[in-house]
């Protein structure tokens, strides 16, 4: 059991937001709802690629922001495009990768090559790799390349 544990607060959306979540990942799945005396969904438990999640129906006091966002690491173009238009859908673009899905929860789309490049030790190419995420919604990592080329 893992020792810490995402707990997400939402309005009344959980059970559209574990389906919405459990059917993007293909290593998903939910372990546990629990439901209020009106039968709707309370609590629920659910895992994402290993990772254990908690949820509530906890009404609309509270609401998410960019301030906490799950970093999704992606091998490969073929997976951010995977990630980007699934989580998309219904949400928000942001810059440099991020997005809001459409319960307001933030999401880094990172290719592996947006995290080399920037680790690049030639501070040149780091730069240029840099200046062209910066202007950049959803990450192109051939575009990357390009610019760390120079």
């Amino acid at each position: 059991m893992q020792k810490i544990t995402p707990f997400l607060w939402f309005d009344d959306q959980l059970e559209d937001a574990i389906a919405f979540y459990t059917a993007i990942f293909r290593n998903s799945r939910i372990t546990d709802v629990k439901r209020g005396p009106d039968g709707r969904a309370f609590t629920a438990s659910f895992e994402i690629e290993g990772q254990h999640f908690m949820g509530l129906n906890g009404g609309p006091h509270f609401k998410f922001s960019e301030a906490v966002s799950f970093f999704l690491r992606c091998s490969d173009q073929a997976e951010v495009d995977y990630f980007w238009e699934r989580l998309l859908d219904g949400g928000t673009p942001q810059h440099c990768g991020w997005l809001k899905d459409r319960f307001g929860l933030s999401w880094q789309i990172i290719p592996d090559a947006l995290m080399r490049h920037l680790g690049d030790p030639d501070p040149a190419r780091a730069a240029r790799a840099q200046q062209a995420m910066m202007g950049m919604v959803k990450i192109d990592v051939a575009e990357l390349d390009r610019a760390a080329a120079g």
